[in-house]
């Protein structure tokens, strides 16, 4: 990061304390730092004169994705990490947090940046840097402590773009369930959402009137990725089921870019399927996800239209992931219906969380969504 060539400590070597600090009365233990740093639950590396990674947590190693002995001593070098401001524009390495720490001995907050894991995918970090002197006043390390925040940045798009992005990609007969693979009408499924369990699968709620009740469930447990599948109510034909899934489905693939899936339309030989993007997404990583199990799946619809679901992003971005799941899941359920066609009990099973754990992430994203429709718009039309 500088041209200085003056040494750092690395993994293993102790930390030395100055004169002042072991005379102080206040002074840590001499190991209790050490022992913080290893133990913090932040994303922090330290970064020496030279520019190379003298320390990093445990966090940081996971965050970074890379063994302990590939990132300790390795240049923490812009070109070298891939790391971009959000316009795509490299970041040179004179902006870099941690050569303006060296040069003005001044900390650096909320630095924001994408990067590009080893793995291909790229992140987007909130960071801040800060001078760690020697007896002398020279800037002797800079502690470094970033956070992903990439789930943020893609709240923050979503809110910020008035459009969506319309898609259809289609699969072979391969993807038809057996039961569905005749020659007739095409059966046309509503996907109304999809909620991510603890356990990395996923509950999603469909509807049709295409199908009776038990043709319906049996054609969804024949697709290999569905785990089970339960009839939720039948109401003037129209019937609506629960299935239990595996994350690699298409719908799952929508869900996850930040979009919708909307529906799923079977054909002898072939299945559409038909979800929403946010305007800012490209495309091209749906179709890489759906072709991870649909190899021969390919984007046969786009189209870019308006979007009228802010109301919606600001309530999914207030409440936190699991108050969001409990809500999705309880009203696509039928908790809320009457008579209900899910239980409590039913849906906190299916969290593997107790009835008490899942009644208070409902309640709180209840009172969040009544905050944002009562109080916050009342309080605009006083204004």
């Amino acid at each position: 990061m500088t041209d200085s060539s003056a040494g750092g400590f690395r993994d293993g070597d102790p930390v030395e304390r100055n004169s002042d600090e072991s005379e102080s009365e206040e002074s840590l233990p001499a190991d209790l730092a050490r022992r913080f740093f290893d133990a913090c639950p932040v994303s922090a590396i330290v970064i020496d004169a030279a520019g190379e990674i003298a320390h990093a947590t445990d966090r940081a190693v996971a965050t970074l994705d890379l063994p302990r002995e590939e990132l300790v001593g390795r240049p923490y070098d812009p070109a070298e990490w891939g790391l971009s401001y959000d316009d795509g524009t490299p970041v040179p390495v004179d902006e870099h947090p941690a050569t303006r720490v060296f040069e003005s001995g001044d900390p650096v907050f909320r630095f924001e940046h994408w990067i590009e894991l080893p793995d291909g995918s790229r992140r987007w970090f909130s960071s801040n840097a800060a001078p760690l002197f020697d007896s002398d006043g020279t800037v002797e390390y800079v502690a470094l402590a970033f956070e992903d925040v990439s789930a943020l940045k893609r709240r923050e798009k979503r809110l910020t773009s008035d459009h969506v992005r319309l898609l259809g990609f289609r699969a072979d007969e391969s993807a038809v369930p057996p039961s569905l693979r005749v020659e007739d009408e095409p059966t046309w499924i509503d996907i109304d959402s999809v909620v991510s369990l603890p356990d990395g699968t996923t509950v999603q709620y469909m509807g049709t009137r295409d199908l009776t009740a038990s043709e319906f469930v049996t054609a969804v447990e024949e697709v290999p990725h569905y785990l089970d599948a339960r009839l939720l109510s039948s109401v003037d034909g129209y019937n609506r089921i629960e299935a239990h899934s595996e994350s690699e489905t298409v719908a799952h693939v929508f869900s996850a870019l930040g979009g919708r899936p909307r529906e799923i339309v079977i054909e002898s030989d072939a299945v559409r399927f038909r979800g929403e993007l946010p305007g800012d997404v490209d495309h091209r990583q749906a179709g890489d996800e759906i072709r991870r199990f649909h190899p021969e799946a390919e984007l046969v619809a786009e189209e870019l239209v308006y979007s009228s679901q802010l109301l919606y992003d600001v309530v999914a971005d207030a409440l936190t992931d699991r108050q969001l799941a409990a809500l999705d899941a309880a009203y696509f359920s039928g908790y809320f219906d009457t008579p209900r066609t899910s239980t409590g009990d039913e849906l906190a099973a299916r969290f593997g969380v107790t009835r008490q754990t899942f009644n208070q992430h409902l309640r709180k994203a209840e009172r969040t969504v009544f905050r944002h429709l009562f109080e916050k718009s009342g309080a605009t039309d006083a204004d």
